[in-house]
């Protein structure tokens, strides 16, 4: 006679099946279908969780861009100027700046101008003319 162990595999149905729950027709009263859907759905969540990061970075640096340019002032040249005037906001930070205090994103940006002036100065400064 076979052990099959019913106890075990019931309650590893049924572990399946309450995963699925929430899910359209046979994706979530047939086993075998419920089995591949949550598969899939587990696999997508565990994706999604590293695109999430991606989007909001995204989502940050087009917001941030946006109000550089009312500011007269490209993205590239705000990180830059904001690097060298070593001021650390993050972009996440810059981004909720400029939606909720547009005037201090234009102190912010302003500080980023000065840096890249004072930069270009000294660079000017170093060069010396072809003879």
């Amino acid at each position: 006679m076979r052990a099959i162990n019913n106890v075990a595999s019931r309650r590893r149905r049924k572990k399946v099946l309450k995963a699925a729950r929430g899910y359209y027709s046979g994706r979530r009263r047939l086993f075998q279908n419920a089995k591949e859907t949550l598969k899939r759905a587990l696999q997508y969540a565990y994706r999604d969780r590293k695109q999430k990061k991606r989007n909001f970075r995204r989502l940050w640096i087009t917001r941030i861009n946006a109000a550089c340019r009312l500011n007269g002032m490209s993205y590239s040249r705000l990180i830059n100027g904001l690097k060298m005037a070593n001021v650390e906001l993050d972009r996440k930070m810059l981004s909720e700046i400029a939606i909720n205090d547009p005037a201090g994103f234009t102190a912010i940006v302003e500080r980023a101008r000065k840096a890249l002036e004072n930069s270009t100065e000294k660079t000017a400064a170093r060069t010396v003319p072809y003879v």
